[in-house]
């Protein structure tokens, strides 16, 4: 792939993507994301945040016999289902939502189940991306495990999204263009292996085949000065954008 030039515009453009919820806080934009996504999968307690967090003020008061509105209905709920509350379960059932029970792999996560699952399925032929809620924060060892999906599936372009972050994988040897916004602060962080080379412009700190690894030196706390940052990597590198 050396030479490829892969350019990262707007992960969340209408009907491109594919909408991931997991099972911790959600971003105030996660109904505005839900709109836009072609296909949304929880996974498993994920859809409790969806039923308990999505609706509005508003929809929450709109009882049609003492159930919920509902506005946000998942078109798969994906995962060892140990999370999921009974009742959101067989609502969510009945409103159409296909639930897929992968207890039996106790070697993945539920995200590494969701991603595998838009893999393999056909819906991964009509998604580009993948935007995934609820990845960054609180427990760290989920955290941990959700940028270990990244690493897993390289080949696939998966966005983890916040209120505060996005984070994405940078593939090695592709020349990567990354439209951000100036003033942002931003990171490299090369957490799978020791970068031997890598080279940025339009950072306020570049790299200059440069090398970098955990426990030595890597590139956090760096500043957008460009729209277009290029990057480029003898290894796979995490990019991390405020928003």
């Amino acid at each position: 792939m050396e030479g490829t030039v892969l350019e990262h515009r707007d992960f969340f453009s209408r009907g491109s993507f594919a909408l991931v919820i997991l099972n911790n806080t959600l971003p105030k934009e996660a109904p505005i994301l839900w709109e836009l996504a072609r296909v949304r999968v929880c996974a498993d307690g994920g859809a409790n945040r969806v039923y308990r967090e999505m609706p509005s003020p508003a929809e929450r008061l709109c009882l049609v016999d003492q159930i919920t509105f509902f506005r946000f209905v998942p078109d798969h709920i994906v995962g060892d289902l140990d999370s999921i509350e009974p009742n959101i379960r067989e609502i969510y059932a009945s409103k159409g939502s296909e639930i897929l029970d992968m207890s039996s792999d106790q070697d993945s996560t539920d995200l590494h189940k969701c991603v595998s699952f838009l893999r393999d399925s056909s819906r991964g032929d009509e998604v580009e991306r993948i935007v995934v809620l609820g990845a960054l924060g609180g427990r760290f060892d989920h955290e941990l495990g959700n940028l270990n999906v990244l690493f897993a599936f390289p080949g696939l372009r998966i966005c983890l999204a916040s209120d505060e972050n996005l984070v994405f994988l940078l593939r090695h040897g592709v020349l990567h263009e990354i439209r951000a916004r100036v003033g942002a602060h931003c990171g490299l962080v090369p957490l799978g292996e020791r970068s031997q080379s890598s080279t940025t412009t339009g950072l306020r700190w570049n790299l200059d085949s440069t090398a970098m690894a955990i426990g030595s030196l890597i590139s956090t706390c760096n500043v957008v000065e460009n729209e277009v940052v290029k990057v480029q990597s003898d290894v796979d590198l995490l990019w991390t954008m405020e928003r």
